[in-house]
């Protein structure tokens, strides 16, 4: 159990320097990371406030909130002053800031580069402890259809079943397709599985003049491109 004491209540504090009246009266941007998870919990404890359990936190995610965002409920409910409800309110925050910034990178639509590919896709798998594999169906334009997660595995692998993906496509309408699937064990290097796989889908995609632009191996802070190998 992580644990400290600081009997310092908020309610002694300055009105200014309060989390939720800071926020009203400065503005979002005027208040720290401490201070939003301090929000989000609402209280402290009996012995701490609630802006110094959030600093606790925040440390043992070595003050990074994508550390902080693969956190459990049980990681969360072992600090002193954390239950179920406020650590689901931490993961529920953190997991909103993931789809938003997912929508603004699908808000962007046309796809440009293997780098675009990679800001649409992290948030959605970059930071999973198990395989997920996803295909972005594209238009004419190169614009995005819809984004699909095709299968969902383990912490090594993940089956793909191919018609699965052309049916979908077939379905919207798209010319073209890009596969992504992540590696939780930060490897970049493709598997002999998945050159197989993508030479498998790009010949699929081939009977149906259905183009296969890349496919993305994404980790939680880079990614390996087919297409920019030369492995398409």
């Amino acid at each position: 159990m992580y644990n400290t004491k600081d009997s310092f209540s908020i309610k002694c504090w300055n009105e200014d320097d309060r989390p939720r009246e800071k926020l009203v009266k400065k503005g979002k941007t005027a208040v720290s990371d401490a201070e939003l998870i301090a929000i989000l919990l609402g209280s402290g404890s009996r012995d701490e406030s609630a802006v110094s359990l959030a600093k606790r936190i925040l440390a043992r995610a070595e003050n990074n909130l994508n550390a902080l965002g693969k956190l459990s409920v049980k990681d969360l409910c072992k600090f002193k002053g954390v239950g179920e409800v406020k650590a689901i309110n931490i993961i529920a925050a953190l997991e909103l800031g993931n789809r938003r910034r997912a929508q603004q990178a699908l808000e962007l639509r046309k796809i440009t580069s293997s780098v675009s590919v990679f800001e649409l896709m992290q948030p959605l798998i970059g930071q999973l402890d198990h395989e997920e594999f996803w295909v972005v169906y594209l238009n004419n334009s190169n614009k995005v259809i819809q984004t699909k997660q095709l299968s969902k595995g383990g912490i090594t692998g993940t089956l793909v079943d191919i018609r699965i993906a052309f049916r979908q496509a077939l379905e919207l309408g798209a010319v073209a397709l890009i596969m992504a699937h992540n590696h939780p064990s930060g490897a970049l290097k493709p598997s002999e599985s998945d050159i197989k796989l993508t030479a498998k889908i790009k010949k699929a995609g081939e009977s149906l003049d259905i183009s296969i632009l890349d496919h993305l191996i994404i980790t939680e802070k880079a990614y390996f491109s087919f297409a920019d190998e030369q492995m398409l």
